[in-house]
């Protein structure tokens, strides 16, 4: 399948905390969900990266699925969530918002640009664990343990 190599998917995380970016990596890898994460740290980093990804430049993977902070330096998720919508080459990828915020607005602004869930990140690593579980079943992938 493009996009996929050794049976991994690729995932590509838009996280400017590194903290968070590390934990959602080890609860993944925990979780047993085998994905090739590709992490870069702010919007515009994302949207580059999906263009090469766009014209299959080498290094650069379509990914199956896009984890999406909104609080990001620089370009706000949910402009990169509408740029992305908005990319007739993009805009089949799933896009999971994967925030701290729990405003209303963004929650409804989100579900409008089709994003395909919206997830408040997890307090804990137990929080974190379920999430890479589901992130396994949302794509479908074999091994994700329990």
């Amino acid at each position: 399948m493009a996009g996929e190599d050794h049976h991994h998917a690729h995932v590509l995380l838009i996280e400017d905390d590194p903290g968070d970016a590390l934990m959602i990596r080890e609860s993944l890898e925990q979780a047993g969900v085998p994905v090739r994460l590709h992490r870069v740290r702010d919007g515009e980093q994302g949207l580059w990266f999906l263009g090469q990804a766009a014209r299959s430049a080498p290094g650069f993977p379509r990914p199956r699925l896009i984890l999406l902070d909104l609080g990001l330096p620089g370009r706000h998720g949910l402009d990169v969530l509408g740029s992305l919508r908005a990319d007739r080459r993009l805009r089949d990828i799933r896009v999971v918002v994967l925030t701290a915020s729990r405003d209303p607005r963004d929650i409804r602004r989100s579900q409008q640009l089709g994003a395909s869930a919206y997830v408040v990140k997890p307090a804990d690593f137990d929080g974190l664990a379920g999430l890479a579980r589901q992130i396994g079943a949302m794509l479908g992938l074999a091994g994700a343990r329990g």
